[in-house]
């Protein structure tokens, strides 16, 4: 994948990095030049500019880019660069990070896929912009439980949460809806935008991800 990063401080940096690591062509932008010593060993380009401009971003390969990340110290800077990569260019993995949580919210209705500032925050952005089925969370210590993020067909929207349960058997541990974490009650139904938590046994993991990434079967 291609991946523009806006933003070079420690989450954009270490975003950077990791990307890089995994293969993916990578190109940080920041209006701060020196930003890019946090870089160290890095291969991807570095371009010096404001994050929404438009020819800025058009230097950094928006164009052709797969992804788009806006991690800088600025909420409104953020969110207004990732509404330029997605409205502008039709860029279809975009997030923004956002520091205050209320505004998270108001993004989230917009469209566009928010991360809270947290320590894990590299982690989150990577999860948003490399879908790449369900992303463990934690596991107990004797390996046969786990907590996972899953990715769910849109098929599944309006589909009662307890009737998600019983088709793929996992237990739903929380929702994350809006940037608000839910537990869910026996009448919650699964919302177009929720980020579905579930637990699993480890040797079910793969059947479960694989059968809400498909719609649901259509019941006699």
């Amino acid at each position: 994948m291609r991946v523009v990063i806006m933003g070079c401080g420690r989450v954009g940096s270490a975003l950077a990095l990791r990307l890089e690591g995994l293969g993916h062509q990578v190109t940080v932008v920041d209006q701060n030049p020196d930003a890019f010593r946090r870089l160290g060993a890095f291969d991807g380009d570095r371009v010096t500019g404001i994050g929404f401009d438009r020819d800025t971003l058009i230097e950094a390969g928006i164009e052709s880019a797969d992804a788009f990340a806006a991690v800088s110290s600025g909420d409104n800077s953020n969110i207004l660069a990732a509404r330029v990569a997605r409205e502008t260019f039709g860029v279809a993995n975009v997030v923004a990070r956002i520091y205050d949580p209320g505004r998270a919210e108001v993004y989230e209705r917009l469209g566009i896929p928010t991360v809270a500032t947290v320590p894990w925050a590299a982690d989150q952005v990577l999860r948003r912009i490399l879908p790449q089925g369900a992303a463990s969370e934690f596991t107990d210590a004797t390996g046969a439980l786990s907590l996972v993020q899953v990715e769910v067909h849109p098929a599944w929207v309006g589909t009662r949460l307890t009737t998600l349960e019983a088709r793929v058997g996992a237990r739903v541990a929380y929702v994350v809806r809006l940037g608000r974490a839910l537990l869910p009650k026996p009448d919650t139904v699964y919302q177009d935008g929720d980020q579905l938590h579930v637990l699993v046994r480890g040797d079910e993991l793969d059947g479960v991800d694989r059968a809400l990434s498909l719609a649901p079967p259509v019941e006699d």
